[in-house]
């Protein structure tokens, strides 16, 4: 039976929301997960782990950290990575961001503090050290110290060993000297896009190339080995052509029959069903964006605005938000309202009693 767009779409939603399970084996299954600080009305990460995690609640992932045998790091964004996706992309010898000498001798005098205390908070180091100030990534006035560590905490000199109200707490990381060659590169390398794949999938050609050009920020020190990894991929990978656009998913896996259940779900902005904006408009036929940083008057769909998905079609978005410790929502619908049938109406009071539950609000 030939592969068509509706059924690459199913398999798509019917992949990526699995059966829920324990949060351990949710975070083997992808081995990582996309997070974002914003709580509208919780943290990406937790929104995503929600709709795969039996039981979960807002915080778990943080409450949790230390027992899960995970860690926080950049892979195709920053998140949190199991050990063995950790492992494939260490160690991290420079980067796209070299030291300057001062900060080079800034880091030895931080990490001697750090292995002298055991942990530190961003504001112990400030306070010992006063490295000054520095413009950030958006424009705004940061603390220079804290930049150091997150350089440091990049190179994998540090790592985050629990997080104090939202700021991270810092720890030595024990570093073994290895000699990777050009082979065990390679090997790498071809494991990290396939979970990167196995995350995102199944992807057009123009989005799987550029997922991953995005590897480059896990793997700086080998982002020359990525242009010949993605040719092997594409003859490693399951891919078929549909219509004018080659697609590409995990190779063990087939394209199959999947119906999707009656149910509603509001995903996060970074869920992997929403991630890759292209596939995003080629499967529901309407361009989503995340606003969180547009001015509000310029904005189509809100704030933090969760896309809304009814069986296996995302026809519009909620804003939710908690007010006087009650969910307010507003949903909002490409076709300018909602579908006409009761049972659709139903689920979506089912999925705001599961968010009531997930934000310990309906208990």
């Amino acid at each position: 039976m030939a592969v068509t767009l509706d059924r690459l779409r199913r398999f798509a939603v019917h992949r990526s929301l699995f059966v829920a399970t324990t949060l351990g084996q949710a975070i083997d299954r992808w081995g990582f997960v996309q997070a974002d600080p914003i709580r509208a009305p919780a943290r990406a990460q937790d929104l995503t782990l929600r709709h795969r995690v039996d039981g979960y609640r807002a915080g778990d992932l943080e409450r949790r950290y230390h027992e899960l045998g995970i860690e926080e790091d950049f892979f195709i964004n920053y998140g949190f990575v199991t050990n063995a996706l950790h492992s494939l992309m260490h160690p991290r010898p420079g980067s796209h961001a070299p030291w300057s000498r001062s900060q080079g001798k800034g880091a030895a005098l931080i990490l001697k503090f750090v292995h002298e205390r055991g942990s530190v908070h961003p504001r112990e180091v400030n306070e010992k050290f006063a490295h000054g100030r520095l413009t950030n990534y958006w424009g705004g006035s940061s603390n220079a110290t804290t930049h150091l560590l997150d350089l440091m905490h990049y190179r994998g000199l540090l790592r985050i060993v629990r997080r104090d109200a939202g700021i991270r707490v810092y720890g030595v990381r024990d570093r073994a000297a290895l000699r990777i060659d050009k082979a065990e590169r390679a090997r790498r390398v071809d494991a990290l896009i396939d979970v990167a794949v196995n995350i995102y999938g199944p992807l057009p050609a123009r989005s799987f190339t550029a997922l991953v050009a995005r590897i480059r920020y896990g793997v700086p020190q080998w982002k020359r080995e990525l242009k010949p990894a993605l040719a092997r991929a594409r003859k490693r990978l399951a891919h078929t052509r549909v219509g004018l656009e080659d697609w590409y998913w995990p190779a063990a896996e087939t394209v199959g029959k999947d119906a999707a259940g009656d149910s509603v779900r509001l995903l996060a902005p970074f869920d992997p069903l929403v991630w890759d904006r292209r596939r995003f408009e080629i499967f529901w036929g309407w361009p989503y964006r995340f606003e969180a940083y547009t001015p509000g008057a310029k904005r189509s769909f809100g704030y933090y605005a969760l896309p809304l998905l009814w069986r296996d079609q995302v026809l519009g978005w909620g804003n939710v938000i908690v007010k006087k410790g009650k969910l307010d929502v507003q949903l909002g619908y490409t076709a300018g309202r909602p579908p006409r049938e009761r049972r659709f109406h139903q689920a979506v009071e089912e999925e705001l009693a599961r968010m009531d539950v997930f934000l310990g609000l309906g208990c």
